[in-house]
C-alpha cells in the first residue's frame, strides 16, 4: 500500500478526527507509554513507593483504535505490568472525561477495579460511564462510575470522592493504586465544565496517598495549559510532602502565569447543577454495588510473563539535569532474544555438528 493510502487508511479506520497524525507520533507514544510501563516496573521491584508520569494518562485509547487525543493507552499497559506482581489493582480517574479505554480493557475481570468520576450526559465525550455500567461476567461490580453534572465544586466533589474511595479500598483491598489526574476537571478549562480549584483537585491526590499503598500517578486531559502546569506542580509537592510557595519564581515561561504569577487558582463561578439529592442517589447506588462484593478476589497460581529489561546501572544515581546522548542510550537497549538460556537461546544449536 502506498504511503499516502496507508496514512488515509489509518486516519479513517484507526485514528479519527480527534487523533491527527503528526511528525514523530510513534516516538511520542514510545515516550509517554514507556514512562508509565517503567513507573509500574519500579513499583513492582520496590524501587520507589510513588511513581509519577505526568505525560501519561491517555485513558481513551482502545486496543485497536486511538480516541480522544489518545493514541496508546499507557494506563492499560502499566496496569498489565502491575498485575505481574499484584493480585488486585485499583484504578482511579478524576479527569472530567470518562476513563472509557481503561474500563473497557478490564470490564470482564475482577483483578482490576476501575473507578471514574466524570461529567456524564448532554452528549459529553465519550458518552459512556453511566452509574449502571458496573462490569460483566467475572468483572461484574468491579467497574464503578460516578457520573456528574456541570459545575461541581470542591466541597461536593471531595466529599463524594473520599466516601466512595474509602469504601472501595476497604472492600477491594488493592495491592497497588493507579491514579489518573486529568486537569481538565479544573475550573476554567477550555473543554471542561467542572468548578474545581487546584486545592480541591489536589485534595483527592492527598487522600489517596494516605492509604500508603504503592501508587502510580499520571497526568491526563487539560486544555488550559498554564493551569495544567500549576495543578501538576502542586500535586507533585503533595506527593513529595513538600510545601511550595504560592508565588511562582522567575523562569522562562513566567509570562504564561500573568497577571498573578501564583500557583493556586480559585473556584470558578459556574452554577453547581449537582444537587444534594442527586449526589446522594449516586453515592447510594455505588455503595450498593460494592456491597455485592462478598470478599476481595484472589488469583490462581499461573505463569507470570517476564519483566521488561531492567538496566544494570542505577538510574537514580544519574544527574537528571544532564542529557544523555543518543549513542549511549542506544547501547542500553537489549534485544529480547539476547542472553537467553534454554530453549529460547538462538545459539543453543551452535555447538552441534552438521
Amino acid at each position: 500500500m502506498p504511503p499516502k493510502e496507508r496514512i488515509a487508511y489509518f486516519y479513517d479506520d484507526n485514528l479519527g478526527e480527534d487523533c491527527p497524525v503528526f511528525e514523530n507520533l510513534f516516538e511520542f507514544c514510545q515516550m509517554y507509554a514507556g514512562g508509565t510501563i517503567d513507573a509500574a516496573r519500579r513499583l513492582n521491584h520496590q524501587l520507589c513507593d510513588i511513581a509519577i508520569n505526568w505525560s501519561g494518562g491517555l485513558h481513551h485509547a482502545k486496543k485497536s483504535a486511538a480516541s480522544g487525543f489518545c493514541y496508546i493507552n499507557d494506563l492499560v499497559l502499566g496496569i498489565l505490568e502491575l498485575l505481574k506482581y499484584h493480585a488486585r489493582v485499583l484504578y482511579i480517574d478524576i479527569d472530567v472525561h470518562h476513563g472509557d479505554g481503561v474500563e473497557e480493557a478490564f470490564y470482564f475481570t475482577d483483578r482490576v477495579m476501575t473507578v471514574s468520576f466524570h461529567k456524564f450526559g448532554d452528549m459529553f465525550f465519550p458518552g459512556t460511564g453511566d452509574v449502571k455500567d458496573i462490569g460483566e461476567r467475572e468483572g461484574k461490580y468491579y467497574a464503578i462510575n460516578v457520573p456528574l453534572k456541570d459545575g461541581i465544586d470542591d466541597a461536593s466533589f471531595t466529599r463524594l470522592f473520599k466516601t466512595i474511595i474509602a469504601k472501595v479500598v476497604e472492600t477491594y483491598l488493592p495491592g497497588v493504586i493507579v491514579l489518573q489526574c486529568g486537569a481538565d476537571s479544573l475550573a476554567g478549562d477550555r473543554l471542561g465544565c467542572f468548578n474545581l480549584s487546584i486545592e480541591g483537585h489536589s485534595e483527592c491526590v492527598k487522600f489517596v496517598k494516605k492509604f500508603n499503598l504503592p501508587l502510580l500517578v499520571t497526568g491526563g486531559g487539560g486544555y488550559t495549559k498554564e493551569n495544567v502546569a500549576r495543578c501538576w506542580t502542586v500535586e507533585t509537592g503533595v506527593l513529595l510532602d513538600a510545601d511550595l510557595p504560592n508565588e511562582i519564581p522567575e523562569n522562562e515561561y513566567i509570562k504564561y502565569f500573568a497577571p498573578d504569577y501564583t500557583l493556586k487558582i480559585p473556584n470558578g463561578n459556574m452554577e453547581n447543577l449537582n444537587s444534594k439529592s442527586y449526589l446522594s442517589t449516586i453515592k447510594v447506588q455505588v455503595l450498593e454495588s460494592l456491597r455485592c462484593i462478598q470478599h476481595a478476589p484472589g488469583v490462581q497460581m499461573q505463569e507470570v510473563p517476564p519483566d521488561f529489561y531492567i538496566p544494570e546501572f542505577d538510574e537514580d544515581e544519574q544527574n537528571p539535569d544532564e542529557r544523555v546522548d543518543q549513542h549511549t542510550t542506544d547501547k542500553q537497549i537489549q534485544r529480547d532474544d539476547e542472553y537467553f538460556e534454554g530453549d529460547n537461546d538462538n545459539d543453543h544449536n551452535m555447538e552441534d555438528g552438521p
